[in-house]
């Protein structure tokens, strides 16, 4: 596996749009859905269908108090059953968020979307990094990720989020993910972007089963060996829910669990919404491990 991707280790540290990422230990990316129907905090930034453009900054700043290194804006919701929006209406929701934080918080910005004029106007107003789950396969994603020149997390996901709940198969969840994720880094560093800028996320809850998500967690460590840095988001999922029978806002404790797991196996971003307890239990969690590893 991965026999083509020369790069011998991921890097430690990732040019965000000028801005430094350490990734010699793990770092919290703190959610921010500017939408009104996202599974956790949807709707948190509307009034009357009105963006709440203060309500979402303040949230930006509490996050990067709390520890978020990154804070990821998307304006799409990508919830098992959601429909998509239009451009326009996605580009209404995210840049002005992106342009308040660029201009008031020294955070990495990262934008979570698929859309080609969304990753190029993000980047103009301040995005130091593209958060595709659709691994830059929509029409004209892949060269515009390329213009901008900012790094790009490649998640798998299975079909379209409105059908990738429909009775999901795969006959090896892991060895099938991780071979659609090398063939997505390939591509994308035939297109132009080095290797060095681009980073791996399996999916958790995107077109998997319960049994699918665990054996995923379970097997983390695999993904090593596509040498890119590996993103994991968990937090208040429905694997959460189905394991512990809690509502979203019951999912901490479990959220936290799977983290710690997560960092214990390599991954290196961990995207969440409770950023301070995300961010302690990731702390010493990276401890232990480097400690085992000395």
């Amino acid at each position: 596996m991965a026999q083509n991707l020369i790069q011998p280790e991921p890097p430690q540290k990732l040019n965000c749009g000028g801005s430094l990422l350490d990734l010699s230990a793990p770092q919290v990316m703190g959610v921010l859905n500017i939408t009104p129907d996202s599974f956790s905090d949807g709707g948190s930034y509307f009034r009357d269908n009105t963006l709440r453009l203060d309500k979402a900054l303040a949230r930006a700043e509490q996050m990067f108090v709390e520890g978020a290194a990154i804070i990821d804006v998307g304006g799409e919701s990508t919830r098992p059953g959601a429909e998509t929006v239009s451009e326009q209406e996605e580009l209404d929701r995210v840049i002005p968020v992106i342009e308040a934080i660029a201009k008031n918080i020294p955070a990495i910005i990262s934008v979570d979307t698929s859309s080609p004029q969304v990753m190029l106007d993000s980047a103009k107003v301040g995005a130091g990094l593209i958060n595709d789950v659709r691994a830059l396969t929509r029409e004209g994603a892949l060269l515009a990720a390329v213009k901008t020149g900012l790094p790009v997390c490649l998640m798998h996901m299975l079909k379209q989020p409105d059908t990738m709940q429909q009775a999901p198969i795969y006959q090896n969840v892991v060895t099938e993910i991780y071979s659609y994720l090398e063939a997505r880094l390939l591509d994308c560093i035939g297109a132009g972007i080095a290797q060095e800028k681009l980073l791996v996320d399996p999916g958790i809850g995107f077109g998997k089963t319960l049994q699918h998500n665990l054996q995923l967690m379970s097997h983390l460590q695999v993904f090593s060996g596509l040498k890119a840095p590996l993103l994991i988001g968990v937090s208040r999922k429905s694997m959460i829910g189905q394991i512990l029978d809690k509502p979203t806002e019951q999912r901490l404790y479990g959220s936290l669990a799977a983290a710690t797991l997560a960092v214990a196996q390599g991954a290196k971003i961990i995207r969440c919404h409770d950023i301070a307890a995300t961010l302690d239990a990731v702390r010493v969690a990276s401890a232990i491990t480097k400690a085992g590893s000395d």
